[in-house]
């Protein structure tokens, strides 16, 4: 069994003491990991401040360069990393396959947005005080980053903060997931194994009162945490004047209205709310059903669910896999509990083998039921009818998450109305709420978060804009 070590600045550290990753699905160990301590956050903290102005000065055809480079490692070696998160997340091995080729894509496209991230020129003789002068803008590192990532994509989104601080020349330091931290500290080590400087990268895993103090320590500038709502606003309160981006999830709702080809809409809707178990923070939670359709869907979406395959994520049939732990399971179904007993409706599902849910399907729920108001990172989904559009948009908005939405539909105006009302990061037309491209910029609003990652986004939240003004002669 492989043992991995922790990297403070670039330093290769096995501390006093390992503990050992377990795969969610059967319990057997799948590695050890050195956990890190108060000095080894520290010595990072310390090594990043102190480099900061140095990697400012990385040149940028080196960083194009080691992106690149580790996004090839990364397809070259795409079946190991694949087995590593199926075995550590729990992730079915088809789905941790696409996870690592959007990992490569993700590294690929900072280089790309490298080559062409800069100011501008502003013109400065709008008025006679600015005629004689040249002014422009840099965009400049704020300086060390702190990023904390979770375990449902532990190459992905260790990858959505890795690329973007390296592509600007910001030191970062990583927390991974205590759960799945295996395949980040992995791609770790090919990053230094590449080039990367060594005080632009730490990674460590340790306790959460550990990696708080990072969040804390004033030479931090920059917090990027991907995680629950709780945890992530409690890290905005002790944050003090970081820049703070978060990414925490969501309960999203899928409108699919009577003028699409709703018996198509049944298997992207079905993946998009019981694939991976659900634990993606844009699977899709809330269905709304015209009602003139509604009986005719719900059978089908039952009936998708029963024959979804669910158990080993090594098996290439496996869709559903299971739950990261046994505290999830126990959550997932208490609320699924909680729903039924408040009268709602149990269509499929609802039962456990070990750690996987079976896809559930849920109706009549009352909307302060935990289930529905709050993200519930499970295989499960809840379908209701609807009459009106205007209606259900505001059923859709009523919700204190605001990440991404979905709507199927064939009417332009439809469309174009959801988007100026649902009060979301993303509104994903004729697709389901978990579509995501790599490239674009992906982060939510109300509860769901500050700020927005993919490489560009994140790439602007990592730096600050410092204006130049010349003046010909004094």
């Amino acid at each position: 069994m492989k043992r991995f070590a922790m990297f403070v600045g670039g330093e290769r550290r096995v501390g006093e003491r390992f503990e050992t990753v377990k795969s969610p699905f059967d319990g057997h160990a799948v590695g050890e990991v050195a956990v890190g301590d108060a000095r080894d956050i520290d010595d990072a903290i310390e090594r990043a401040f102190a480099a900061r102005e140095t990697l400012r000065e990385w040149p940028l055809h080196a960083r194009v360069q080691l992106l690149q480079q580790t996004a090839a490692r990364i397809r070259d070696r795409a079946e190991e990393l694949a087995r590593g998160i199926a075995l550590e997340a729990g992730k079915p091995i088809a789905l941790a396959r696409a996870e690592v080729a959007r990992a490569a894509i993700t590294f690929e496209v900072a280089a790309s947005e490298a080559r062409r991230f800069s100011g501008e020129v502003i013109p400065m003789d709008l008025e006679p005080r600015g005629e004689g002068r040249l002014a422009f803008t840099l965009r400049v590192p704020r300086g060390v980053v702190a990023a904390i990532s979770p375990f449902n994509f532990p190459l992905n989104l260790v990858a959505h903060k890795l690329a973007p601080a390296l592509a600007v020349g910001a030191p970062v330091i990583l927390k991974p997931a205590p759960q799945a931290p295996l395949t980040a500290l992995t791609l770790v080590e090919w990053l230094l194994e590449l080039g990367c400087p060594p005080a632009a990268l730490s990674a460590i895993h340790c306790a959460p009162a550990i990696a708080e103090r990072m969040v804390r320590d004033e030479r931090v500038a920059v917090l990027s945490f991907t995680g629950s709502d709780r945890v992530g606003w409690y890290l905005k309160s002790v944050a003090g004047r970081k820049h703070v981006a978060l990414e925490l999830g969501g309960n999203a709702p899928c409108v699919i209205d009577e003028t699409c080809d709703w018996s198509a809409v049944v298997k992207p809707v079905g993946l998009a709310a019981f694939g991976y178990a659900g634990q993606v923070c844009v699977k899709a939670q809330r269905l709304f059903v015209h009602e003139s359709r509604f009986p005719e869907f719900v059978e089908l979406l039952v009936a998708f669910a029963g024959k979804l395959p669910c158990g080993d994520p090594l098996d290439e049939r496996t869709i559903v896999g299971p739950l990261i732990d046994d505290a999830q399971v126990e959550r997932v179904l208490a609320w699924i509990a909680e729903a039924r007993s408040s009268g709602a409706k149990l269509l499929s599902g609802g039962t456990r083998e070990g750690r996987i849910v079976r896809p559930t399907v849920l109706t009549d729920v009352r909307e302060d039921a935990r289930v529905c108001s709050e993200e519930i990172f499970g295989p499960v989904a809840i379908v209701e009818s609807f009459r009106s559009f205007d209606d259900v948009l505001e059923r859709c908005n009523a919700s204190r998450y605001g990440l991404q939405a979905g709507l199927f539909t064939n009417d332009l105006s439809r469309a174009l109305l959801a988007a100026r009302k649902l009060d979301f990061g993303g509104v994903i037309v004729n697709d389901t709420s978990s579509f995501r491209i790599d490239s674009m910029p992906y982060g939510g609003s109300k509860h769901s978060g500050i700020g927005r990652e993919g490489p560009r986004s994140a790439m602007e939240e990592f730096t600050e804009v410092r204006t130049v003004v010349l003046r010909a002669s004094p």
